[in-house]
């Protein structure tokens, strides 16, 4: 069987890779492109982390975690693209040229939609990851919590606190 050398020299099982490609490739990117808002940068992320996962994937002792490894480095791929965001952001002068709005703001399916995105992004970064996994991707809370990299206690924590500030970002908006 072909395959793609990995940092052992050894092939690596494209099987197992373009399996779980097929499977949670549009999710992973649902789950980027809501924490980014940018749909080439979201790819970016996923298409980093199936790399990452190819070039590991025999240091994961568990393939039934391997959605959830992949959920994890996504994450952590839109949090370190976020932190340079948020450097290009202070060090670009005032006034200065900015990133507009992405080209596929468009595409937003619902007006209800857009409204529930904004309004989850006005919350803290692991109230945002929380709802999303949870709500968005429809993890239970265990998944949610191995993804983020906390226990089920947080997760229900994020969630609980996460829920109680949107409603009133969204009560807002509806006045």
């Amino acid at each position: 069987m072909g395959g793609v050398l990995d940092d052992t020299g050894e092939v690596a099982s494209t099987s197992l890779v373009a399996d779980l490609h097929r499977a949670e490739y549009v999710s992973l990117v649902r789950l980027a492109r809501l924490l980014l808002d940018d749909v080439a940068t979201s790819e970016e992320v996923v298409q980093d982390a199936f790399v990452a996962f190819q070039l590991r994937w025999r240091t994961i002792r568990e393939p039934d975690k391997a959605a959830a490894w992949l959920r994890s480095a996504v994450l952590n791929g839109a949090r370190s693209q976020l932190r340079k965001r948020r450097v290009r952001e202070r060090l670009l002068p005032r006034g200065g040229v900015t990133d507009g709005p992405p080209a596929d703001r468009g595409a937003l399916a619902a007006d209800e939609h857009r409204r529930v995105v904004e309004a989850l992004r006005q919350l803290p970064r692991r109230q945002q990851e929380a709802l999303v996994l949870r709500f968005y991707l429809e993890l239970n809370e265990r998944e949610t919590a191995e993804a983020m990299g906390v226990s089920a206690g947080s997760v229900k924590t994020h969630v609980h606190r996460g829920l109680a500030a949107l409603t009133p970002l969204l009560e807002e908006d509806d006045r």
